[in-house]
């Protein structure tokens, strides 16, 4: 099935193009049909072309550290996908696949050489392209946390760790204050006027006995817990430093990515000039 020019002209990429040169160009722009499920590519895949989707919609992602997939964008009709390996011809850097059947057209460099000898103006098109994909990349590694802290720390406790933090929680809340003083109360109370044989009479040395203990107890176990809140504190400030060091080798990578295919672009438009 033929492409129609028509549709071409609502592409970004090619809505510079006149009716004739839209037709010359559906005519040499292969197409490629895929099924729901079907992968288009995969990261790490030879590159040299482009795909603008026809129909259908095609999704985009990579797989971050722990094998978790991370959507990068999902393209409709009249999007494209899959340019950056087309302009600096390295490797997929992420993977495609159709989650409904799409229909896309490729674009190969032959293809992009015929699109800059016909309108040189098409490569700011691209580059407009690239930088909304770069501000979206950016905005992405700012926000995405590669673990959540609670989560690691949680992972690593102990039983031991587990009761220290409950005794912890239990003996600085309003809660165990209540409760005490209720239980004194009533422990005085009834050694004083309840009973006719008190089993610890004022000054309540069985009273002071519990209290000394449970301060003996209480105390090194607050002090765990305040040991294990270092730890957290340092399990976050190690997640936080992977994750700013992941996002800036990250950003570099994409703008050196940039900086290149602009130096290629720029060539490929001087030669074509002088071609001229």
């Amino acid at each position: 099935m033929p492409i129609d020019p028509a549709f071409l002209k609502s592409v970004p990429l090619f809505q510079l193009f006149d009716d004739d040169e839209l037709k010359d160009l559906a005519a040499e722009i292969d197409e490629k049909n895929y099924v729901s499920g079907q992968m288009i590519f995969k990261a790490g895949d030879p590159g040299g072309d482009m795909h603008v989707v026809l129909s259908g919609k095609v999704e985009t992602y990579i797989l971050d550290e722990e094998g978790h997939r991370v959507v990068l964008a999902e393209v409709e009709s009249g999007d494209m996908f899959g340019e950056l390996s087309l302009l600096d011809s390295e490797p997929r850097s992420a993977s495609a696949v159709a989650v409904q059947s799409a229909r896309t057209c490729v674009v190969d460099r032959d293809d992009l050489k015929h699109l800059f000898a016909r309108k040189p103006h098409a490569a700011l098109d691209i580059l407009a392209v690239l930088s909304r994909r770069l501000r979206r990349t950016d905005r992405m590694l700012s926000q995405r946390v590669a673990r959540n802290p609670n989560t690691v720390i949680e992972e690593k406790l102990t039983w031991s760790d587990r009761i220290a933090d409950g005794v912890a929680r239990f003996g600085g809340s309003w809660k165990f204050i209540n409760t005490f003083t209720v239980v004194m109360l009533g422990w005085m109370a009834l050694n004083m006027w309840g009973m006719a044989h008190p089993f610890d009479e004022p000054p309540f040395i069985g009273l002071n006995l519990i209290l000394s203990m449970l301060a003996a107890l209480q105390a090194p176990v607050i002090m765990m817990s305040q040991n294990r809140q270092d730890s957290k504190d340092r399990v976050r400030a190690d997640l936080d430093y992977q994750v700013n060091l992941k996002a800036e080798l990250e950003i570099m990578e994409l703008h050196q990515k940039v900086d290149k295919m602009k130096e290629d672009m720029l060539e490929l438009l001087v030669r074509l000039k002088d071609g001229h």
